[in-house]
């Protein structure tokens, strides 16, 4: 299959959002894209009992359909000082108080060297990837055995951290330095077996490059180009991004009450 080139050029663009007419109670179908959403409910539902389906059809199924995933590009060393280099899509934030974050690593075929080495006290890095060093950390993914370092076929950049022994990643424009705050093994509730280790990383310090912040102190989602994964081999870039305001109840409780009051009168 031929694919087009990579457009370097492209970035991340502010549009409005989907639906600019909303309004509370609205239908989905009152939207010609809606419709044509709905249009696919007709082909029915495949039901999936996931005690009953081998394990090896979920994964494919399930990372191609919870998307898009953040990466977390982990840096760790273990107590003989061999540094490791990962990167885990199984990521997300979990609370600022305290700042925490969470990975997950998977243990089969084998238990990672990440799970053991972020357990040996000497902290670890987490890392964000941007486009222009996608590849860079993608090869870090590659089933090395543990003695094998990792910095060394990514070409990436070694820096140095304030608190933890683990360098950040130098071409990161977004790094934290963690120590762990708790790591929860995950076994199958049937055969016992360890499948996952979930990682709580406390986020001891952040590196952000100055000129990735706006003027409020905060990323510019133009400039930082975060990459993103997909299902199968397959990564994501941002292409046009919207907001939406959070509702206040004491802003709109009044036409929220109208809004309902109008639709009791109607299906009565």
């Amino acid at each position: 299959m031929s694919l087009p080139p990579f457009n370097h050029d492209a970035h991340a663009r502010f549009t409005e959002p989907p639906n600019t007419s909303w309004t509370f109670a609205q239908k989905i179908e009152n939207t010609e894209a809606g419709r044509k959403w709905l249009e696919g409910e007709k082909q029915g539902w495949k039901v999936i009992d996931t005690g009953r389906e081998d394990t090896a059809r979920l994964y494919p199924l399930m990372i191609s359909a919870i998307v898009p995933r953040p990466i977390a590009f982990v840096s760790s060393v273990s107590t003989t000082g061999v540094e490791n280099l990962a990167p885990f899509s199984w990521f997300n934030m979990v609370t600022n108080n305290p700042p925490l974050v969470s990975f997950c690593c998977s243990s089969t075929p084998r238990v990672k060297d990440t799970p053991t080495n972020v357990r040996n006290g000497l902290g670890f890095t987490v890392n964000i990837i941007s486009e222009p060093f996608v590849e860079n950390a993608n090869v870090a993914a590659i089933n090395a055995p543990a003695e094998f370092d990792e910095w060394t076929i990514s070409g990436l950049t070694k820096a140095p951290s304030v608190h933890v022994k683990a360098p950040r990643v130098k071409e990161s424009a977004f790094s934290m330095e963690c120590e762990l705050f708790q790591a929860i093994d995950i076994t199958h509730p049937v055969s016992g077996q360890l499948t996952t280790t979930m990682i709580l990383a406390h986020v001891k310090y952040i590196h952000v490059r100055n000129d990735m912040l706006n003027e409020r102190g905060v990323i510019d989602i133009t400039k930082y180009k975060p990459v993103a994964r997909l299902g199968d081999i397959s990564y994501g870039r941002l292409g046009d991004v919207f907001r939406l305001p959070r509702s206040v109840w004491d802003q709109e409780k009044e036409k929220i009450e109208q809004v309902l009051e109008t639709r009791e009168r109607k299906e009565d």
